[in-house]
């Protein structure tokens, strides 16, 4: 376990919660541009790193994971409203109630989703370097969206840091526990490659609705926002020189 890669985690999903605590307006093209790069970096780890490994291990039956992972993700984001790939789904200016508990679960889950791949034994030794930039890259808008969503629901000052710092964790705390369970049994190991390729599919989710959807008029894809996205896959490709 390399327990500076999940202090960066940590950092960085404390860094995106700041931003609109401190930042009265951010623009939202920023909000857009960050999260087509960040989709597309994870999208690009996800299919050069995690794929071939849970493929190489599982074989064929890897499909019907990722596929099941797939739709988890469908459900949670029934849960989140699609705070993952920036989704705020704020209220009007007549309507001021926002259910925080379902939002809280379901971003939570899909953030101790998200550690578990970290805490596992890759073959390929530049998989989890990859996977840990990509996660923590995600983090920055992802709690950035959580933390807006949270200040549009009135929370106040110390119910923001306690909401960012309790989410901040999950993913590491995730990432531990899978580590440590799967050194210290051999059955949780095995089965931890089917975790991983279901998360391989709400990676696959996630990314590919924020290149279609998060932030655009009617689903077009503009310019800069593929020069975002080109630059995410360019940087997953050169993460293949340290194989």
């Amino acid at each position: 376990m390399n327990w500076t890669y999940l202090i960066l985690i940590l950092l960085a999903t404390l860094a995106g919660g700041v931003i609109p605590m401190t930042i009265r307006r951010i623009n939202a093209n920023f909000t857009i541009y960050l999260l087509a790069f960040t989709g597309a970096f994870l999208f690009g780890v996800t299919i050069m790193h995690l794929l071939p490994e849970v493929y190489h291990e599982l074989g064929h039956s890897a499909g019907i994971y990722i596929v099941l992972g797939f739709f988890l993700q469908v459900f949670l984001q029934q849960l989140s409203h699609g705070m993952e790939h920036g989704h705020t789904h704020l209220p009007g200016e007549h309507h001021h109630h926002i259910a925080v508990t379902p939002l809280l679960l379901g971003l939570s889950i899909h953030a101790f989703m998200e550690g578990i791949p970290l805490g596992f034994k890759y073959e390929d030794q530049s998989a989890l370097p990859s996977l840990m930039i990509g996660v923590a890259a995600h983090k920055v808008p992802e709690a950035l969206t959580l933390i807006t969503v949270m200040i549009h629901a009135h929370k106040s000052k110390t119910q923001l840091w306690q909401i960012l710092l309790a989410f901040a964790v999950v993913t590491p705390v995730a990432a531990i526990l899978a580590w440590w369970m799967g050194n210290r049994f051999d059955i949780v190991s095995h089965y931890l490659l089917y975790v991983v390729a279901l998360v391989i599919g709400a990676f696959l989710h996630i990314s590919t609705t924020i290149f279609y959807e998060s932030g655009t008029k009617h689903h077009e894809l503009s310019g800069k926002k593929v020069l975002a996205i080109a630059t995410g896959l360019v940087l997953a490709f050169l993460t293949l020189i340290f194989e």
